[in-house]
């Protein structure tokens, strides 16, 4: 595939996450509907975690495993990989707030890290799709860009759950677009121009810190409202959402 189609393919991929941005705006919501809705939110996150912990991990896995016997070197190697970057997507974030800004996160700053988060996932997606389609590998590669756009899709509304009762312009709501769908596209430039494991596993445990950061402080803003019932449902809710869009890809041979 060239290049250039690779890019429309990264494109479509990260560009969904606009889908789900304007609910932003969305006035006359009552607390338990906004709650419910960043429980929701925390569901699909949580469900990233997992997605994004799991194929990192697989190249431990891999070593381990590799012509019957234990490949010890590489997989220390990548299991190095996997604790510095979910060390520092996590405990980077901790530090930052704590340092910079007292441990207190405006609804706007909890919206961009989210964003961020999901930026550096979206950049790993972006090598998977450079990648397959460098490779000769089309098929695969149409079928990653229709599960990460469905998974996109609901990552947009993730990033504005922290938003509820306020309403965001449509410039921040752009920035929001930029920075979490944008490195689909740049990953998959980078993918399409050479492949790294290495690289991947980086991006990918980073990520995961910092989404695991975003659902921790998500959880605890929910949990000031005593309805442990919503934030449980909202949670299943969104979960189920991130392995059914997942079970797409999965049952089309990817």
């Amino acid at each position: 595939m060239s290049f250039g189609h690779t890019l429309i393919l990264g494109l479509i991929a990260g560009g969904t996450i606009v889908f789900g941005l304007p609910v932003g705006r969305l006035r006359g919501l009552t607390p338990n509907l906004r709650q419910f809705l960043s429980a929701l939110a925390v569901g699909v996150l949580i469900f990233l975690v997992w997605d994004v912990l799991s194929h990192a991990w697989d190249p431990v896995d891999s070593a381990l495993s590799a012509d019957g016997g234990a490949h010890w070197g590489t997989a220390i190697g990548y299991g190095l990989i996997f604790f510095a970057g979910l060390a520092v997507g996590l405990l980077a974030l901790t530090w930052y707030e704590r340092r910079l800004h007292g441990g207190v996160l405006t609804p706007a700053r909890l919206a961009t890290l989210i964003a961020l988060g999901i930026g550096l996932h979206n950049f790993a997606e972006g090598l998977a799709i450079g990648q397959s389609a460098a490779s000769g590998a089309i098929g695969l590669a149409v079928l990653l860009v229709i599960g990460f756009a469905l998974h996109n899709a609901t990552e947009g509304f993730g990033i504005v759950a922290p938003l509820s009762g306020e309403r965001p312009s449509w410039g921040f709501l752009g920035l929001m677009a930029l920075i979490g769908g944008g490195p689909t596209l740049l990953g998959t430039m980078v993918g399409h121009s050479f492949t790294s494991q290495v690289v991947s596993v980086a991006f990918l445990t980073l990520a995961a810190g910092s989404i695991l950061y975003v659902v921790i402080q998500l959880i605890g803003v929910a949990a000031r409202h005593r309805r442990t019932d919503i934030l449980a449902t909202g949670i299943f809710i969104g979960m189920v959402a991130g392995f059914v869009t997942d079970a797409i890809v999965t049952a089309g041979g990817a």
